[in-house]
């Protein structure tokens, strides 16, 4: 019942979303042509009102697709670079891209080191972390994961879980190394992907796997939700695992290549998301509406660039879901020492060759302080020169991976831990 109940509320939100993007049309066109020179109302107080309204309006129900990460050049202390964008693997549910600079990086790999970022699957697309790849191609070649969007991976594909998203990391590191002429790769693992990319991390170095990572930085990762429980930590504690199968998990309607698919749908978490901050949303609308209605273009575009990424939401495989939420934030099985990949006990204490740095932000409301610490502590096994922890003051969960306080703050503490264990 609750899965045909499910089903149903997909389906609703497909015709709401078809009927809402009329809407949108039709006030976008209202807004042009009221703010057209030839139009009298243009020159009257209520016309430039009204446009600014019908601007928000549609603004605010238009339907988003995938971003593009649109990064043309990187300024360098030695210079300005155009930016090479490729996707060098291709696999069903995520691929890998890399970036790299003209003229600086090459094919075969020399000199700058070589990162791959762990791209969060936690409802928005890679393209979140567009400012985090900027920032570090000054100084790294760069990857990234581009998870898919399960509603558009065919159902003969199979399943993808926690494990998979282990599995596709060490294919990916493996493919770098390969690729690099054996240059073992660093890896940045920006929330949600702390806990897959620790355990991939503690695999490789207990097989001396030869793409086992330098380093290791976990940006504001929920390694132990037992400390310092957020609002996201205690929803996901209240409710038994059954619960958010039958009330938040979907199936894809027929219109979508993964017809058939169960799946966490994205626009539930952004609903979510934004309900937990509903007033401060409402208010970064209103603050667009005045900024439009003085001709501050510049300060408008802002949110709309920003609510353009943010409102780009894609579906979860349900299985990954469901053993995140059981895995990571009910049986907080990491830091118990009882996490398991395909059946094989993972062993933290087996990492001795990766350096650790574990980031946080001091004002996280999602992922607590002292939950990305508690890897350093679980890692037994390390030297402590191999560890390290930085706390962003003043920083939030975004600021530790985009924004100023991350280029000027965060990112240097990065580059250079990077540059001092490679």
């Amino acid at each position: 019942m609750a899965e045909r109940g499910n089903l149903l509320l997909y389906h609703a939100y497909e015709l709401q979303r078809s009927w809402l993007s009329h809407a949108s049309s039709m006030a976008s066109i209202g807004a042009e042509m009221l703010t057209n020179p030839i139009n009298p109302l243009g020159y009257t107080g209520l016309g430039p009102m009204a446009a600014s309204a019908l601007e928000v309006f549609a603004h605010a129900t238009a339907s988003y697709g995938k971003p593009a990460f649109g990064i043309e050049e990187i300024e360098t202390k030695d210079g300005t670079f155009p930016v090479i964008e490729s996707t060098v693997v291709n696999k069903p549910f995520g691929d890998l891209k890399r970036f790299r600079l003209d003229g600086v990086d090459t094919e075969g790999g020399t000199g700058r080191p070589k990162l791959l970022i762990a791209a969060p699957m936690s409802g928005h697309y890679a393209t979140l972390l567009r400012g985090t790849v900027e920032r570090m191609l000054e100084t790294n070649e760069v990857y990234i994961t581009d998870w898919a969007d399960a509603k558009t991976v065919p159902i003969h594909e199979g399943t993808f879980d926690l494990d998979d998203y282990i599995d596709y990391l060490i294919e990916f590191l493996d493919y770098i190394r390969e690729s690099q002429c054996g240059e073992r790769a660093h890896m940045m693992a920006v929330c949600q992907p702390s806990v897959p990319a620790f355990a991939a991390t503690a695999l490789m170095n207990a097989s001396k796997h030869p793409a086992r990572p330098q380093t290791l930085t976990m940006m504001g990762g929920p390694i132990d939700t037992r400390k310092s429980p957020t609002t996201v930590n205690d929803m996901a504690m209240d409710r038994p695992i059954e619960w958010f199968q039958q009330t938040v998990i979907a199936t894809v309607p027929m219109n979508h290549r993964g017809a058939g698919r169960r799946v966490y749908p994205g626009f539930m978490q952004l609903a979510s998301f934004m309900s937990m901050n509903l007033g401060s949303h409402m208010m970064s609308h209103y603050e667009m509406f005045k900024h439009l209605n003085e001709g501050d273009d510049d300060s408008a575009q802002a949110t709309k660039d920003f609510y353009d990424e943010y409102r780009s939401v894609c579906d979860m495989t349900a299985e990954f879901y469901l053993q995140t939420v059981e895995e990571v934030f009910q049986t907080h099985s990491i830091p118990n020492g009882e996490f398991r990949h395909k059946g094989e006990l993972v062993d933290l204490t087996a990492i001795k060759d990766t350096a650790l740095l574990a980031v946080e932000g001091e004002r996280d409301d999602i992922s607590g302080l002292g939950q990305t610490k508690a890897a350093l502590d679980l890692a037994t096994g390390l030297a402590k020169g191999k560890k390290r922890y930085y706390m962003a003051e003043g920083a939030g969960h975004y600021g530790i991976f985009n924004g100023s306080r991350w280029r000027g703050k965060v990112a240097p503490v990065v580059e250079e831990f990077i540059e001092a264990h490679s």
